[in-house]
């Protein structure tokens, strides 16, 4: 079936519950038990959450007071990111054995592109099963992965079969599959834009289909062309496997609330001096300073500010954080304050070249 689309192959790979899985792995204990990675403390957030525990409604980002409320038998394990990014590592060792093309996401997640990979296989559908059943032969974890035309569509798809499972949508199936999709299976679309096409009446892909241009634009903004095209399976992205990150932060959480902005500019000042190094260790500078402040009630607000110039002095970074405390008052007492600098200096730093050539192909094996 012949096709507009730029056809590549595309895996995105998605570990299974990866901390909570790596637990379970270290400790024989654990496994078939409801476990939380994250601190069990009054001020303790869940960082992941097994799948016997997401049986009980228990969700990373979420308090471990409510955590525990939902899940009585929940047992709470202190995180151990060195051990997670050594087995990141062995995952990625795999990966590579099959293409150069790798875009690393988190230590969890990354995209492929298998067009031309290293084992001379046409179909990506088989390169992603034996990938997975290679990371569970050797490091004994379970992964997820979806198969596509396209990066969008290769990441909702990992989605749709979790966990230990895969789906391939094939070039033809592209439209039909993004038509029926839950405007909340679109990546990009969190829960407050979901609520808002909701109201819109945009409930799937054929309703957001159905949008034009500039309702999307004047409603989304800039996102706004993002979702027209998504829809149509427009997504040109190229898979880079020397990410440039597009922005920088530090933040912290606090033992107890704050209310007076005495404290909270001394906390600012900590977290200024901790991106300063940050921004230093990378020889990054940026233009855009971010204040993110949670409010006790986990409720999250950021407010921003654009220089003329590029920064990346903790003097001026706090500057420019206090300001932004200082534009309107607070809502309620703060649990965590954070500063990230975006509009990055990296217009000169380049990405590994990836061939751009289209691919006009009239039968595509997946």
């Amino acid at each position: 079936m012949e096709t507009e689309f730029p056809l590549r192959k595309i895996i995105h790979v998605d570990m299974d519950a990866f901390y909570a899985s790596v637990e379970q792995l270290d400790n024989p204990e654990l496994r078939g038990k409801p476990i939380a990675v994250g601190g069990s403390s009054e001020r303790g957030v869940v960082s992941a959450a097994s799948y016997e525990a997401r049986k009980f409604g228990v969700r990373s980002a979420m308090s471990s007071v409510i955590a525990k409320r939902n899940c009585p038998e929940l047992i709470f394990v202190k995180a151990r990111f060195s051990r997670y990014k050594e087995i990141s590592k062995a995952i990625r060792k795999i990966f590579h054995e099959y293409t150069d093309l790798v875009e690393p996401l988190s230590l969890d997640e990354a995209y492929l592109d298998v067009t031309v990979n290293k084992k001379g296989n046409p179909s990506a559908t088989l390169i992603a099963q034996e990938i997975r059943q290679r990371i569970f032969d050797e490091l004994g974890l379970r992964a997820s992965a979806g198969i596509s035309i396209n990066k969008f569509i290769a990441k909702v798809a990992s989605d749709y079969n979790k966990p230990n499972g895969q789906k391939t949508v094939n070039p033809e199936e592209v439209l039909e599959f993004l038509e029926q999709l839950d405007i909340r299976k679109f990546y990009g679309v969190g829960k407050v834009t979901a609520e808002k096409m909701y109201k819109l009446g945009i409930f799937t892909g054929t309703d957001l289909k159905t949008k034009s241009l500039e309702f999307l634009e004047k409603n989304f903004g800039k996102s706004g062309n993002y979702y027209y095209q998504v829809v149509r399976g427009v997504h040109n992205s190229q898979v880079k496997p020397h990410r440039i990150p597009k922005s920088v932060g530090a933040e912290r959480t606090f033992h107890e609330n704050l209310s007076s902005e005495i404290f909270m500019l001394e906390r600012l000042k900590q977290i200024s001096e901790e991106l300063e190094k940050r921004l230093k260790k990378s020889k990054f500078a940026g233009k855009t300073i971010t204040l993110k402040i949670k409010y006790s009630d986990f409720t999250l607000q950021t407010r921003s500010k654009t220089l003329p110039y590029y920064v990346s002095d903790k003097d001026l970074l706090l500057e420019t954080a206090k300001d932004l405390l200082y534009q309107e008052e607070l809502d309620n007492s703060v649990r965590l304050l954070g500063i990230s600098l975006a509009n990055l200096n990296t217009d000169n730093k380049t990405d590994n070249p990836q061939k751009k050539e289209v691919l006009v192909q009239l039968k595509f094996d997946f």
